[in-house]
């Protein structure tokens, strides 16, 4: 934990108030689950899928 605390300290944010830093980790981190969701979510229909490479 001291380590993600440095990370975030010495990030950009670093001198943001608390809320503010909250709001942006909760963003990001919906993204990265929203984005892992639909991976697992396309890999468990691959089947269904269908790509189609034209001009």
């Amino acid at each position: 934990m001291d380590v993600l605390n440095e990370i975030i300290k010495q990030s950009p944010i670093g001198s943001l108030s608390k809320m503010s830093k909250s709001i942006i980790l909760s963003l990001f981190s919906s993204i990265v689950l929203t984005l892992f969701a639909m991976l697992v979510f396309m890999l468990k229909n691959a089947h269904d899928l269908h790509f189609s490479f034209g001009y």
